[in-house]
This record gives C-alpha cells, structure tokens and sequence, in this order.
C-alpha cells in the first residue's frame, strides 16, 4: 500500500449512531479525487469512541463497498483480546493491512513489555495474512515506538509488521525508521511531507486533511520526485489552517460544506460543536478550484 491515504472521518447522526450512506458516499468521492485508498476508524473516524461492535459494523461497511486492497483500518486499543478479535474480523472482511495503536493506558510501557504485546497479537492471529501497521500517536497514547522496539519485531516477524502511520510529527524519526529498514513502509502523518517523500523513501501519507487536498496531493505525489513547489505551498496553506482549528471537528465541518449534510457536523464526546468563529475562519479557506469540488 502506498500514495495518499485520508483517514476517513465517521459520520454520526446527534445520537451518535453512524450513518452509513453518507460514509460510504464521502469514502467514494475520495478514492474518486485522488486518494489511492482509506485509513477507516483512525483518529479521525473516532475509532475509540465507539464500541466494539460498532467499529465492526463500520469495518464491513467499507469492505463491502470498496476494494479491500485500497482499505487499511485501525483496530488497537488497550486490550489485547479485544484488538485480536477486531483484527480477525478485518482479516475475514478481507482487509490487508490493520492500524494498531499501542497498549495506551498502563505506564510506563517498556520496550519488552510492548514487543510481548505485539508478538502476542501476531501469534494469536495465527495463519491470518493480515498485515500490521503501528500506529505512533504519542501526543494522544502518553508512548512513543521507539525504533528499536519496530526493527526488532519487524527483523522477527517481516510478513506481519510491515510499516507504521506516524503522527508525532517529527520527521527525523520517520528518516531513522527508513535507514534502519528500507523495506518498512513509513507514512507521515501530514500531507506536507510530501515535498521530501521520494528523497526520503516514504510510501506516501495518511492525513485527515486528505479529505479536502487529496487531489492537490494526488498531483504532487504522481511528480514525487519534482514536487512543485506552488502546489506544495497552497497545500501546507490548507494543512495549517484546518489543523489550526480542533482537527476532527473541522475536517468534519469541512465535508458537511462540501457535500451540504448538516450531519457531517455532529462529533461524539469529548468533542464540542465549533464556534461561529470557528466556522468562519474554515470557511475562508479556498477549497474552490475545480479539482478540490467535483
């Protein structure tokens, strides 16, 4: 898997129940405008604040709608039984690739602590092919992966753990992982790292704000390697002012303006609605040319 992944926000209605046709429908014109495929139930889906059921649900909805080679889908949380069996239901829908969180709630994690979490959930998937993404949230999970700790299970078990989405933002730890293992896949976790993708070797970004710049960054990443400079410019504009807002929240608002559902604009706790003033400075982004609303 590689090139421009949006990790797809989850539509909810002001119940908190996910809508199904609006998330398919959102999904579809991503894939459709330039992304090569979907991180479903990341952080920006609000995996963790749905319950097991529901992120199983959810997880079908995409599989049966979509090829399953375009899909990758966040399935950890703090216990290993329950990521288990959310990664063996990925695997049966067909997915090939699952994001998984660290164990996020008992600290300190030490380095051998959470090689044997990971070590287990790879036994315990057995002949299961699907493989495993870590996925490095530090500012959210209180832990950071250290690379040490991902080139030794990556040396142990090379067909299972495959590559990492990484949101700490800091790139010099994406450029470590490749030198130290240059047949891991690494995907920063903004759209902006593009502008150094091929010098550095990473397979491309998982971003929530892909939802609006996929088809800036589609162009960018198809001229990886003289990346133009104005595009790379106008989407780190983007970039900045979405994420200068609470992210989830106006990714989300961002999708209600451009396809009109209101819904789009409901979030589960903790999240609160946006303020006007919020709203208003999103609406001055200019997401007007054609490639970004058709």
């Amino acid at each position: 898997m590689q090139g421009i992944i949006a990790a797809v926000p989850t539509p909810v209605d002001a119940q908190g129940v996910p809508q199904k046709a609006p998330f398919l429908d959102h999904c579809r014109w991503a894939l459709e405008h330039g992304c090569d495929a979907l991180n479903v139930l990341g952080s920006t889906g609000e995996a963790n604040s749905f319950d097991a059921a529901t992120r199983r649900e959810i997880m079908t909805w995409a599989a049966e709608a979509f090829d399953t080679a375009r899909l990758m889908v966040g399935t950890g949380t703090p216990a290993l039984a329950e990521t288990f069996a959310l990664t063996a239901h990925a695997d049966a829908a067909g997915y090939g690739v699952a994001l998984v969180l660290p164990p996020y709630y008992y600290k300190p994690a030490d380095e051998d602590g959470l090689f044997r979490w990971y070590e287990t959930l790879h036994h315990d998937l057995g002949p299961r092919r699907i493989e495993i993404y870590f996925y490095n949230f530090p500012q959210m999970t209180g832990i950071t992966l250290s690379p040490r700790l991902i080139e030794r299970l990556h040396r142990a078990y090379p067909e299972r753990f495959t590559g990492i989405k990484d949101s700490s933002g800091d790139m010099a730890y994406c450029r470590t992982l490749k030198t130290m293992m240059p047949d891991f896949a690494v995907f920063p976790s903004s759209e902006t790292s593009l502008a150094e993708a091929a010098a550095s070797g990473f397979a491309g970004c998982i971003s929530a704000s892909v939802n609006q710049t996929a088809p800036l960054c589609a162009q960018v990443w198809q001229a990886c390697a003289a990346p133009d400079a104005e595009m790379l410019t106008r989407i780190g504009a983007i970039r900045a002012a979405i994420a200068s807002e609470p992210l989830i929240p106006a990714v989300k608002y961002l999708v209600a303006r451009r396809t009109g559902a209101a819904l789009w604009s409901e979030t589960l706790p903790p999240f609160t609605s946006l303020t006007d003033a919020q709203m208003a400075r999103l609406d001055q982004i200019d997401l007007t040319a054609p490639a970004l609303t058709n």
